[in-house]
């Protein structure tokens, strides 16, 4: 008896992802747990295991297409290492009248909000949004028939024609041919109150579009929370024209970039403020000190010296370590110092977190900064390894340029950027003189809603001071 292996969540709020590689074929053998594919999800590459076992029969999908959750990825018939039929492993059968397999369960009116990561990494808090409106009362879903309590005593059953007609037609796909994200309930909520849902902009991880991203929509006539309007892009234009062109479909990495960067770029208010800080001792230390740390497994490089300081700033600093509620109208104050940190890597930009960074010394932030960094390389990082970050720093010192303003990663309020030091003339006071010092600059970016200037100017100048002054972190904690 054939048995289907759908796709299964994978994490939380995440409901489709890329498909990095198959890694069974037609006619393998394969066990429960049995890693059959790979899958590309916001920022991370995963391992999904069969919940099924046999011999495979059919694969539903193919490297570089999308799958979804429900999404039937292989069959498989009974094998030598097959279970038995209605065993644990074996996959559970629809009614007749289920929801096609790429459509989302019926929200429960827990409204989703917007992920980042942190390409960067970051943690995704779920809110609760208002609730559907005649959630009391039988609403049509998609395919025609009720949902909920039936209305003034009648039974439930299907639209009549008459109802049917007064809805809006259903935007299954946006205008590129791709499934629109959201769940059967959120779609008909738009139906109702005449919204084109192609146009409302997504919170969720790959966009997901929630009852609470429709209310926003409708209510703020296309605004977003922050009150920033939504305007679609403008088309392109036949490039060519003018030449030769080739497209390539974006990474589900890039795609996490363009979501996370364009949510925060509307979302927050950002200003960034600009130092600089003497280095001269802080190398000194870190060459004098590296070859200790290189003895343990270790190197001790000037980022994770920096993510030291940084968190030791974060304690000191709480606003800089906290997140803004705008639903409630609340600060949310962590009792916790996570830090992220951009790593470069030929699939784009990913940031790990190091947690509990004002709990580890720095030759313990040295060695976990370079494990997750190469696992980051070698995209072997998990979605909980690039979750719960409270502040990012970003260092491009190795790679040049003498400034950047880096963009916060919501619910962040605020990023380090680090840019490449280099030795400047600086007045020596006692001696009366200029004389060269090592000097790299740096630029803090921050919520402006929460974080005011002159807070941002002292938050900086205590790094600086630190860093010019490493007896200080000790001196002061």
């Amino acid at each position: 008896m054939a048995k289907e292996f759908k796709l299964p969540e994978v994490g939380e709020g995440i409901d489709a992802g890329t498909v990095v590689s198959v890694l069974v074929a037609v006619g393998d053998e394969v066990s429960v747990d049995q890693p059959v594919l790979e899958l590309e999800t916001d920022k991370a590459v995963v391992e999904v295991p069969s919940s099924v076992a046999g011999r495979v029969e059919s694969i539903g999908v193919q490297q570089g297409q999308e799958a979804r959750v429900g999404q039937v990825i292989l069959t498989v018939g009974d094998g030598g290492t097959g279970e038995a039929a209605g065993g644990p492993g074996a996959a559970e059968t629809e009614p007749a009248d289920a929801e096609p397999a790429d459509a989302e369960p019926a929200e429960t009116g827990q409204a989703e909000t917007g992920a980042a990561t942190q390409p960067t990494g970051g943690t995704d808090e779920a809110s609760k949004g208002p609730p559907s409106p005649r959630a009391d009362s039988a609403a049509p879903s998609d395919d025609g028939r009720r949902e909920g309590p039936p209305r003034d005593g009648a039974e439930t059953g299907p639209l009549t024609a008459a109802e049917r007609q007064t809805l809006p037609p259903l935007a299954e796909k946006s205008s590129t041919g791709a499934l629109i994200p959201a769940a059967p309930s959120v779609r008909r909520l738009a139906r109702e109150k005449g919204l084109d849902i192609r146009q409302v902009p997504g919170s969720g991880i790959l966009g997901r579009i929630s009852a609470d991203d429709l209310l926003r929509f409708a209510d703020g006539g296309g605004r977003t929370a922050s009150g920033t309007a939504t305007v679609p892009a403008a088309p392109l234009p036949d490039f060519s024209k003018w030449g030769g062109v080739e497209r390539k479909p974006m990474s589900g990495i890039r795609k996490a970039t363009v979501r996370a960067m364009a949510n925060a770029w509307s979302t927050v208010p950002m200003v960034t403020h600009f130092d600089k800080t003497d280095i001269t001792e802080f190398e000194r230390l870190r060459k004098r000190y590296g070859a200790k740390a290189e003895a343990v497994g270790a190197k001790l490089t000037p980022t994770a010296m920096i993510i030291r300081i940084v968190a030791a700033a974060l304690r000191r600093f709480p606003d800089f370590n906290a997140s803004i509620d705008v639903e409630a109208q609340e600060i949310v104050y962590k009792s916790y110092v996570n830090v992220g940190v951009a790593v470069d890597t030929d699939a784009g930009l990913l940031v790990p977190v190091i947690r509990d960074a004002d709990k580890k010394s720095m030759v313990e932030l040295a060695r976990e900064l370079g494990e997750l960094a190469e696992k980051a390389r070698d995209r072997k990082l998990s979605l909980e390894e690039m979750q719960g970050g409270n502040f990012s720093v970003s260092n491009l010192g190795g790679i040049g340029g003498t400034g950047f303003t880096p963009i916060v990663n919501p619910p962040d309020v605020a990023i380090l950027g680090v840019s490449r030091g280099g030795f400047e003339p600086v007045f020596d006071r006692e001696k009366g003189e200029f004389v060269p010092q090592l000097m790299m600059p740096l630029a803090l970016s921050y919520d402006h809603r929460l974080i005011d200037g002159a807070s941002a100017a002292r938050f900086l100048r205590w790094l600086c001071e630190a860093i010019e002054e490493p007896f200080l972190l000790a001196l002061e904690g």
